[in-house]
This record gives C-alpha cells, structure tokens and sequence, in this order.
C-alpha cells in the first residue's frame, strides 16, 4: 500500500488559462442601480396618476358641490313660489266664496222685491179690473140716463 501511495502521491501542478473573473460587486451594484431607477420611475409614475386622479375627484367634488348649492336654491325658491301660489289660492277661494254669498244675498233681496212687485202689480191689476166694472156700471147707468131723457 506504501508502495502505491509513493507513486500516486506526487505534487500536481495545474495551471488553466481563465478569463478573469467578474467583479460581481460590479454587477450587484450595476443591478440595485437599475432596480433603484426603475422604482424610482414607478414611484413618480404612480404619483402623477394619484395626483391625477385626485385632482378629478377634487373636480367632481367641487361640481357636485356647486350642483347641490343649485339645486338647494332652485328648491327653495320653488317652495316661496308653492307658498306664494298656495296664499294665491286661498285668496281666491275666499274671493269666490264671498262673491257666491254676495250672489245669493242679491238674489234672495230681488226675490223678495220681485215678489212686493209681483203683489203690486196684482193688486193694481184687481183694483184696474175693478174701476173697469165700475166704469162699465156707470156709462151704462148714463146711457140709462141718456135714454130716459
């Protein structure tokens, strides 16, 4: 066995010819620095579109507001104009209800004086076709007369 060992066991010497090797610092860093550009970009990327959409709400928000205000005063200013409709109406209302009583009080009054004409008027008529008896009693009482002479 010592026998075999001096014979395999003798210096070896390899020399290889080798591209030197990369510095992998380099290229670690060369790396981060990429990834440090691209997050970057990504970042402000992102920033510009939250802004962006912020700003949209910001305008939404500001024209709803604007939309509400005028809706508010549009639906005020429709109740004044129910209420000052709805008074108009109770005035009118009133104004016909007199106007109504107003009628039946003058009918009624021209009814009653209608009927003291009516009575009138009859009574003339009696007392008219009374004097006509009369008047008719007394010219043939004349002509009576007339005859006897």
């Amino acid at each position: 066995m010592r026998q075999l060992q001096s014979q395999t066991g003798g210096d070896v010497s390899v020399e290889v010819n080798a591209a030197p090797g990369e510095d992998l610092t380099k290229i670690l860093n060369d790396l981060r620095s990429e990834y440090e550009q691209i997050i970057d970009r990504n970042r402000r990327e992102v920033e510009q579109w939250y802004e962006v959409k912020i700003e949209e709400v910001n305008r939404q928000v500001t024209s709803s507001s604007q939309d509400m205000q005028s809706s508010s005063h549009q639906l005020t200013e429709l109740r004044r104009e129910m209420q000052n409709l709805e008074i108009e109406l109770q005035a009118q209302l009133s104004t016909k209800n007199s106007l109504e009583n107003s009628l039946a009080e003058t009918e009624t009054r021209y009814g009653c004086l209608l009927q003291q004409i009516q009575a009138q008027i009859h009574s003339v008529e009696e007392e008219l076709a009374s004097i006509r008896c009369e008047m008719e009693g007394q010219s043939q009482e004349y002509k009576m007369l007339l005859g006897i002479k």
